[in-house]
């Protein structure tokens, strides 16, 4: 058995995938749902029921469009801007992380940008708190969950100016107020589905505002007049996500999945915290639950770890090149055996370098 722990494109649930699977050779009377039409009326209910879901495991009010694009989060980094920043106004940013700091990149092309925080002279090892969002500011923009540096933002911040947030890597895993956010954007590829699909949520009165001409295919607006079917869907993606989010409900949703969520992470950390060859990286106030980083207290000791834990089944531990480590990333589907067999493998390895020393 593998125990995936990879940061995205991620684990999703063994009965989504046998269900896709399925939907691969047959989806409709003898068609594969990688061959048919997008304008069917079979797709169009995947669709609506994707939508019709969205907006019932979040309890995204009325007033709120959600979408299904393409171009990753990436993208949105330009939308975003492009669609909300007229000219000679100002957006504020929070800069956390690497997508954080990727985002106010792509603002800085469209518009001015106002840096409220920074924590990139420590590493990103923290969320910096007591900022101040001018009242001016065309919107505030943060990323909830830094899946690089393991850290994460549980509460919006307070604003009078409209709100923005990266959810790519933690939106479905816990309970949020939608109404507090303006427009919320979130690469699938976490814990929505596979690769290939964005889903956007955004408030429709903040649109139409600045007088920019801007492309139909990055215009918020040609997407909802359209039913995200401006263009050719990502059909898959999409009905795999369809899937995904039937489960969660299933399983009692956002606020049911939320309980495992954090009882994931507690026990990984309490093992990380005592357990002395293993150090956590971040900030103990801002630990991501979706991402955990740490490294060993002997970095000699990373490689052999890893091996070891490979010999275990577990996979995809390997922190990202700009921390080193670890990193182990739970999203929704991960099940808490895998986590117990990572705390397995971490307290085996101690007791073979007790032995050995």
């Amino acid at each position: 058995m593998k125990h995936n722990f990879g940061a995205g494109p991620c684990i999703l649930p063994q009965e989504v995938f046998k269900q896709a699977a399925q939907a691969v050779l047959d989806f409709n009377d003898g068609l594969s749902i990688l061959e048919i039409s997008h304008r069917t009326t079979e797709f169009e209910a995947v669709v609506a029921e994707a939508d019709k879901l969205v907006k019932e495991l979040l309890n995204v009010p009325s007033g709120y469009s959600v979408l299904f694009l393409q171009g990753g989060a990436s993208l949105q980094f330009a939308m975003v801007p492009m669609n909300l920043l007229g000219d000679g106004q100002t957006a504020s940013y929070l800069d956390s992380g690497v997508w954080a700091s990727k985002a106010l990149k792509e603002a800085k092309l469209v518009g001015n940008v106002n840096v409220v925080a920074s924590s990139k002279d420590a590493n990103y090892t923290f969320i910096p708190k007591d900022f101040e969002i001018p009242a001016d500011s065309a919107y505030f923009h943060y990323t909830s969950n830094n899946t690089i540096y393991g850290t994460e933002l549980f509460e919006a911040p307070k604003t009078t100016v409209p709100v923005v947030c990266d959810m790519s890597s933690d939106i479905m895993s816990r309970v949020i107020d939608v109404s507090q956010f303006d427009l919320i954007y979130a690469g699938a590829q976490k814990n929505v589905g596979p690769a290939g699909l964005t889903i956007v949520i955004v408030k429709d009165e903040i649109l139409n505002k600045i007088d920019r001409k801007i492309p139909s295919m990055l215009n918020y607006q040609s997407h909802i007049d359209n039913g995200s079917m401006y263009n050719t869907p990502p059909v898959f993606s999409i009905y795999v996500a369809l899937l995904n989010l039937r489960w969660l409900k299933s399983k009692g949703g956002v606020a049911e999945i939320e309980k495992e969520n954090k009882q994931k992470a507690e026990a990984l950390y309490r093992e990380i915290d005592r357990n002395p060859l293993f150090k956590g990286t971040c900030a103990v106030e801002d630990r991501s639950k979706m991402n955990v980083c740490f490294v060993m207290e002997n970095a000699e000791l990373e490689k052999p770890f890893l091996k070891y834990a490979e010999e275990q089944g577990i996979v995809g531990i390997k922190g990202h090149r700009s921390v080193g480590g670890f990193r182990a990333s739970m999203y929704n589907a991960l099940p808490i055996t895998s986590v117990h067999a990572l705390i397995d493998a971490m307290q085996a390895f101690e007791e073979q370098q007790a032995k050995a020393n």
